[in-house]
């Protein structure tokens, strides 16, 4: 278990994004994501981009199941925020607060002073964490473009 940002009952768990577990937080992740967006404007990594690219990625888990996960690419001065995901029944209860949280210690000790995210404008629930937790909105940034349905967001750690 990693130590630091710890909710009673959570255990976070640096994963292989092509484990069982974590594959089955993504997908279903992807369900929920096909469900809200069309697949032009879902620029959410596969379980093998979130490998190839090195992305530091944590499984969440309760009781032994797993219940969340997400991940961290560290680009250039930044790092990004990938693949955040609680199920139905975890949410909020703190899980996302203790994923984001570990995947910030991550990048402040790279050191990576800025932490970003793309999300859409069809998650209000999503854009209502990531405000509460001190993210704001920004313009595209890396190789996203401006599209009408992502929403950028930045926090400084």
């Amino acid at each position: 278990m990693l130590r630091g940002h710890r909710v009673i009952g959570i255990d976070l768990v640096r994963d292989d994004a092509l484990s069982a577990d974590a594959l089955s937080m993504i997908g279903e992740s992807e369900a929920e994501l096909a469900a809200i967006y069309p697949a032009d404007v879902r620029y959410a990594f596969s379980p093998d981009q979130l490998r190839m690219a090195g992305v530091a990625f944590l499984t969440a888990y309760r009781n032994r199941k797993p219940v969340g996960c997400g991940g961290v690419a560290l680009l250039g001065a930044y790092g990004e925020l990938k693949r955040i995901f609680v199920t139905k029944t975890a949410r909020g209860t703190g899980v996302a607060e203790v994923i984001v949280a570990q995947l910030e210690d991550i990048a402040r000790n790279a050191p990576h002073p800025i932490m970003r995210l793309e999300t859409g404008e069809a998650s209000p629930e999503a854009i209502r964490f990531y405000t509460r937790v001190g993210y704001q909105r920004r313009g595209p940034f890396g190789e996203y473009i401006e599209n009408g349905s992502s929403v950028f967001m930045e926090k400084r750690l």
